[in-house]
């Protein structure tokens, strides 16, 4: 019997060292090698290889029309990226052939598409890669040996729509301004205002984003600014859309007195080593903002959302970009923190800020645990560690299901 043969049947990926298997993105090579031990001669009609990529999402609905009416509806959505299929030995001739004993290697290669999506794993949907081989045999069940590879699409965060610019206005920086009155029941207790601004919409996992923001206490009443880094997991199916999120990074002020100003100057809030943005995806998205908004007791709180994107690629040295410098340090002047640094640190490599939290060994696919995040709850962050990892999972905030438009 072929199963009393075979000692081993794996497949084995070039480039993989201490444990780790390679990292890839799109255009590269991926090389390996169908690693076959026999114990004995076995009689091999085939040996096939098939490398797929697909982004699917899935979730359910429960859906009542009365009173003793109920049903659930479904939402799937499945998007191939990647297909390349390779036959080794006898290609479907019906011939077979007789290998001996001991180990017997086939190696391959395949180049990938040259634009692919980050691998993702989410409660509602994934990407995921994988090289799977099938040996046949007359008479006897297939045998089968798979090997999941990890995808990350470099993201640039020195394309200028990132980055601060003086004289282009999709460059400038980002920033906004809001006001609520505070009230309670029907008594008006005063306006609150809050502006915010942060000098570039891309960034690094590992680099500080420094938070310049303004509030006016215009109310009889204390009031707590904060600020958070969020992430935003949207899966689409059939013109529906379901979306987690999570509160990824966060700091908190100090307390805004009655007819009070506050000032931040540049409030450090470093982000973590969070999976970058998804952005090209047909059917989900992994999207991040910087919230800065204001605690009113008795009321909604004052919000303020500033869309970020999470690269992979970090920052270029400022040498190589002094239009960028002068225009970094008007910004600066205005919000009264003066001139730069004259040797400003060089933002990490994303390699190196996700292996600080490596785990070794662990599946890039194995969701972790849920947790209680709500944006409405107490702000902490929960980071999975991981090394190249996907962003993890989060919990739920809106569960409903809203009509829109699939994404071409």
């Amino acid at each position: 019997m072929l199963f009393d043969k075979v000692k081993a049947f794996v497949v084995q990926l070039d480039g993989a060292s201490a444990g780790a298997d390679p990292v890839f993105s799109g255009g590269q090579v991926v090389a390996g090698r169908v690693l076959l031990e026999l114990a004995g001669s076995a009689r091999v009609g085939a040996l096939r290889l098939r490398a797929r990529g697909r982004a699917h999402v899935h979730w359910t609905e429960s859906r009542s029309t009365g009173s003793s009416t109920a049903y659930t509806q479904s939402y799937s959505e499945r998007v191939e990226v990647l297909s390349h299929s390779a036959t080794f030995l006898a290609p479907d001739t019906g011939e077979t052939t007789t290998l001996p004993p001991g180990r017997h290697e086939f190696p391959f290669s395949f180049q990938l598409p040259p634009t692919l999506v980050t691998s993702f794993e989410g409660k509602h949907g994934s990407v995921r890669y994988c090289i799977k081989a099938t040996l046949h045999r007359p008479w006897v069940p297939a045998r089968r040996a798979k090997k999941v590879f990890t995808v990350i699409e470099p993201v640039d965060i020195n394309t200028p729509a990132l980055l601060v610019s003086g004289w282009l206005p999709r460059e400038a920086p980002q920033a906004g301004a809001r006001e609520k009155v505070a009230r309670s029941w029907y008594n008006n207790h005063g306006l609150v205002s809050l502006s915010a601004k942060i000098d570039r919409k891309g960034y690094t996992p590992g680099e500080v984003i420094p938070v310049f923001a303004e509030i006016d206490n215009g109310s009889t009443r204390p009031v707590l600014p904060r600020a958070a880094v969020v992430q935003t997991q949207t899966f689409m199916a059939r013109g529906a859309r379901k979306q987690k999120r999570a509160v990824v990074a966060s700091l908190s002020g100090e307390l805004v007195g009655p007819g009070r100003h506050a000032l931040w100057q540049g409030r450090a809030l470093r982000i973590p080593p969070v999976g970058p943005s998804i952005l090209h995806c047909r059917v989900l998205h992994v999207d991040y903002a910087l919230k800065v908004f204001v605690d009113i007791p008795g009321t909604s709180k004052l919000l303020l959302e500033l869309p970020l994107v999470i690269g992979t690629v970090p920052l270029h040295p400022f040498g190589s970009r002094s239009s960028s410098v002068g225009s970094h340090a008007s910004f600066l002047l205005d919000w009264g923190l003066g001139a730069l640094p004259e040797r400003p640190e060089a933002p990490p490599e994303y390699s190196e800020v996700v292996d600080d939290v490596a785990a070794v060994g662990q599946s890039p696919f194995l969701p972790p645990q849920d947790f209680d995040m709500s944006l409405e709850g107490p702000f902490f962050a929960y980071i999975q560690e991981f090394r190249y990892r996907p962003p993890p999972l989060y919990s739920e905030v809106s569960s409903e299901v809203q009509e829109a438009p699939m994404p071409l």
